[in-house]
This record gives structure tokens, C-alpha cells and sequence, in this order.
């Protein structure tokens, strides 16, 4: 199982370019800056395209976004329950228009080894998020989808 330190490689991203790769893989040395992407989603309602900026995250080997703490209802997370096809907009140091998928972790165990990993990385010495508290059960409410990018 790969942690934070990304020593196993998302089986998702072995078809991008190294550069991509290695901007979406990201460690806990990795700061805000590079921690921080566009989504591109549908509106659930109007099926129009909505772009907001939003922090991702690496743990087990995998992509994650994720509501943060407090665990309240966001509109990225309901459009892409309801249009789970999205773009993944790289913008720090490379910029790239990926193609992705969200799917909800639901498995309780697989949401505490996520956040739990997110946690952990989030309270390195250097903050690389600047959020404030950083426990395990602030986030136990975190909206939190897996990415997939597509082929």
C-alpha cells in the first residue's frame, strides 16, 4: 500500500506524460502552491460548465478531493455525484486540462486510511494546506471523491 510519499505509483496516471505524473503525484514535501487545481464540473441543474479552484490530495497511491474539515455540503462534490466526468486543471509549474472521474469513497475504512493520510500530511512542520485544526475528526464529515483520469 503506498502512502503519502507516492512510493507506488497510481496505476491511473501511468499513461501521462512524466511531467504530469510527477505534478499530480505529489508528496508531503509538496507546498499549497502545487497542492492547488481547477475543477471543472457540470452544474447539476443547469448542466453547465463551473469552474472553481480546490486543493488535491495524494493518499494510498491514488488523487483525492476533498471537502476539508467540518464536512460541509459543497456544490463541486453534488455535481459531481450527479456528472462524475470533470476536467482536472493543473496550473502551477505545468498546465494540463485532464480529463477525469470522481467516485465517492463511501467504505468507512477506506475514508480513515485516506484521511488519516491526508491529515498526517497536512500537519507537516511546513503546513503545506494552512488549515487550521488538523485532526482526524475534524474531517470524519470531508466530502471526499477518488480521481480517475481518463485514457
Amino acid at each position: 500500500m503506498a502512502g503519502a510519499s507516492g512510493s507506488a505509483r497510481d496505476a491511473g496516471v501511468s499513461h501521462l506524460s512524466d511531467d504530469i505524473r510527477r505534478a499530480i503525484e505529489i508528496t508531503s514535501t509538496a507546498g499549497t502552491r502545487e497542492r492547488i487545481i481547477d475543477i471543472t464540473t457540470l452544474g447539476r441543474r443547469t448542466g453547465r460548465p463551473r469552474r472553481i479552484e480546490i486543493f488535491f490530495y495524494r493518499a494510498l497511491g491514488n488523487t483525492y478531493l476533498c471537502s476539508g474539515a467540518g464536512g460541509a455540503a459543497t456544490d463541486w462534490h453534488a455535481n459531481l455525484l450527479a456528472n462524475p466526468d470533470f476536467t482536472f486543471h493543473l496550473k502551477n509549474g505545468i498546465r494540463a486540462d485532464l480529463p477525469a472521474r470522481a467516485t465517492p469513497v463511501t467504505d468507512p475504512a477506506e475514508r480513515e486510511a485516506v484521511l488519516g493520510e491526508i491529515v498526517r500530511d497536512l500537519n507537516q512542520p511546513h503546513d503545506p494546506g494552512t488549515i487550521r485544526p488538523t485532526r482526524l475528526e475534524d474531517w470524519a464529515d470531508s466530502r471526499l471523491m477518488r480521481v480517475t483520469f481518463s485514457s
